[in-house]
């Protein structure tokens, strides 16, 4: 199984053929939030999900709220429901699993073991995706392992010639904050970041890739909020002026998906001094209260390759 997950990485990374077929996937996040009640919906939006047969999935964390235990039974749960996803799917964590869990009402737990054991869960393989059919991916954590061997959520892969990677960037100043050990964590994880940002799109070009789609859980246009004794907006000022360089010459579209607001949204992405960064769209997906998902439509040959539809159903509430 192994040899053909590699064989399959190996290919995927081929060169671009000159006419790729259009797909589509699915994006979602900021759920399951309010529990228990949340379980069921999110079973029926897996459901739904499945009936469509994306090429996969992506969810761009937060798998709980961020006033709930950062248990493992919590991190269980939503582990077993991601199982029940019928084509791959990949997820990136978000600030609710890790970075809030020092929180009284999380619990009062140690961030960084909370962090330690969501890699150790939903990453046993960093090489292959979650969901019941497997999807063969790249991992910072092999690729990159001289430096950030612990990186395994930082995954990339291609499908019909457009490059995908997951970036773990997370909400509450992407954990730059005044707590013991968290600058040195954010410190460390950023520097791994942001070399994956520049190595998925060295990788593209080399590859010919039509597009690029980079997925995080931050919400990043709050770039001027005062958070704590830290800098504004710190956390983010790195991830948003990586994106900006690479995207003001790449010869195609860049799509980047987050979370965190739990508000439909496409737009612009912008850089540290609020300036829309030209040649990116940004798609903030559903979350929290609306259990609901985004399907992207991608035909590379077009000229703008993606279109979003919302992927939603009434029996989850209201929308």
């Amino acid at each position: 199984m192994f040899k053909r997950l590699a064989l399959a990485a190996s290919l995927a990374f081929a060169a671009v053929p000159a006419a790729a077929q259009p797909f589509h996937f699915v994006a979602l996040g900021d759920m399951p939030y309010t529990l228990p009640g949340d379980y069921a919906k999110f079973d029926r939006l897996i459901g739904a999900i499945n009936a469509t047969k994306p090429a996969f999935s992506v969810h761009i964390g937060d798998i709980k709220s961020g006033s709930t235990l950062c248990s493992d039974e919590i991190f269980q749960k939503v582990l077993d429901q991601f199982a029940t996803f019928e084509q791959p799917l990949l997820y990136t964590p978000g600030d609710n699993e890790w970075t809030d869990c020092h929180r009284r009402n999380n619990g009062a737990m140690d961030p960084l073991e909370r962090l330690a054991k969501l890699r150790t869960m939903f990453f046993p393989d960093p090489t292959a995706s979650l969901g019941r059919t497997k999807l063969a991916v790249e991992s910072q954590s092999r690729s990159m392992a001289d430096k950030f061997a612990k990186f395994v959520e930082n995954q990339r892969w291609s499908h019909n010639g457009v490059m995908f990677a997951t970036v773990h960037v997370v909400g509450s100043n992407n954990n730059f904050e005044p707590r013991p050990g968290a600058a040195e964590e954010y410190l460390e994880r950023n520097a791994a970041n942001l070399a994956w940002i520049d190595d998925t799109f060295a990788r593209a070009r080399a590859a010919g890739s039509k597009a690029v789609v980079l997925s995080w859980q931050a919400q990043t246009l709050d770039v001027t909020t005062p958070y704590g004794v830290m800098p504004l907006a710190s956390g983010f000022i790195d991830t948003v002026e990586a994106v900006a360089r690479h995207a003001k010459d790449y010869p195609g579209p860049v799509l980047v998906i987050h979370g965190d607001e739990h508000e439909f949204q496409i737009g612009v992405l912008k850089d540290s001094k609020l300036k829309p960064i030209p040649n990116v769209v940004r798609l903030e997906v559903f979350g929290a209260a609306q259990v609901q998902a985004v399907k992207v439509l991608v035909d590379p040959d077009s000229p703008g390759v993606f279109g979003f539809v919302p992927l939603m159903l009434r029996e989850n509430g209201r929308y």
